[in-house]
This record gives C-alpha cells, sequence and structure tokens, in this order.
C-alpha cells in the first residue's frame, strides 16, 4: 500500500527539485494547468472529477495523489468519485475493444 500523504510530500519534493533543473519545463505545465481552468466553463469539482478518470486511465499516481486531495477539497463525495472512476473504466474497456479490431485488422494485413 502507498502511504498517500507522504507519498505526496515527496512528490513535491521531488517536482521542486526537478523545477529547479529544469523551470521552464514545470512552468509550462503550469501555464496548461492554469488555462484549462481560466476558462470558467467548469467547475473546480467537475474538473478533478475528470482529473481523476484521466488519472485512472494513465495510471499516474502522483495524479491520483494531487487530485485525490484537491477533488475533496473541491467538494467531490466519494460517490461522485467512483462514479467518474467508473466511467474511466468503460472507456478503457471500450478502447481496448476499439483497439483489439485493430490488431485483427493489422493481423489481415500480414502475408502469411
Amino acid at each position: 500500500m502507498t502511504d498517500w500523504n507522504a507519498y505526496r510530500a515527496h512528490l513535491g519534493d521531488s517536482i521542486k527539485a526537478f523545477a529547479a533543473l529544469s523551470p521552464d519545463t514545470i512552468k509550462g505545465l503550469q501555464t496548461l494547468d492554469e488555462a484549462a481552468a481560466r476558462t470558467g466553463h467548469l467547475d473546480a469539482k467537475t474538473r478533478e472529477l475528470i482529473a481523476l478518470a484521466v488519472a485512472v486511465t494513465t495510471r499516474c499516481d502522483g495524479c491520483i495523489s494531487v487530485h485525490s486531495t484537491a477533488a475533496v477539497k473541491a467538494g467531490a463525495t466519494k460517490a461522485e468519485i467512483a462514479e467518474a472512476l467508473g466511467v474511466a473504466v468503460a472507456l478503457n474497456a471500450g478502447a481496448a475493444t476499439v483497439y483489439s479490431s485493430r490488431v485483427l485488422d493489422a493481423v489481415d494485413t500480414v502475408s502469411g
């Protein structure tokens, strides 16, 4: 199991060290993050629910750590988070089905 609080603190320290070595990379990431919130079309809770679903599909523990905290602070309930995660699971299964058909199409083009 992961101690998410310790991991979140360690991640913050590691990113600060990375930022010292490559500040423009972190500035670029911050610009993207701020741009997504700037439009104001989605509220913070909805953005964080989306972030958690994406974190699952990209298998990013750092994203899970940061956005789980942000989602709860934005008012997301455990049930809302579970629903967002259910969408991620369904999409992954659907994507796996679509890409499985692509594999079969590619196999059909192989001369054998």
